[in-house]
């Protein structure tokens, strides 16, 4: 079920980019990016409300675990300008290149208070094989 999650993930995140790059190339840039925030604010008070969930903050928690807000709003900028010059399959295949590089490291050193995975060297075959494959898709 996680895995079938996860590849279902994938799509709505490439249809995601597709109509945010869409919406940003119309109104531009910052403009989409605060269309889409606003409209995925909308969108969760909803569910929160549907679901009549109250909104319970635990004071024990770092800071820092706040600001998956902010980082959200760069991730959604930056793939909207690549977007707009790269196109879908390329900008998603160089984020998600980033999102394995940068997960490998978070999992070897534990960062963020994860659990520490020291990363295996056969994994560096998988890694080469994928930036490969965005070589040949930049070439052609």
């Amino acid at each position: 079920m996680y895995k079938l999650s996860a590849v279902i993930i994938g799509i709505l995140i490439a249809i995601m980019v597709t109509i945010n790059g869409a919406l940003s190339k119309g109104i531009g840039d910052y403009k989409a990016v605060l269309i889409i925030h606003i409209v995925g604010l909308i969108a969760v008070s909803l569910v929160l409300i549907l679901r009549k969930e109250k909104l319970k903050f635990n004071e024990k928690l770092p800071a820092y675990l706040f600001s998956g807000g902010a980082i959200g709003v760069f991730v959604v900028l930056f793939n909207n300008i690549a977007f707009n010059k790269l196109g879908a399959s390329l900008t998603l295949s160089l984020g998600l290149f980033g999102q394995l590089i940068m997960s490998g490291i978070i999992d070897h050193f534990g960062l963020f208070h994860m659990k520490v995975s020291k990363f295996k060297s056969k994994k560096i075959v998988g890694f080469f094989m994928i930036f490969l494959g965005i070589i040949v898709m930049v070439i052609y």
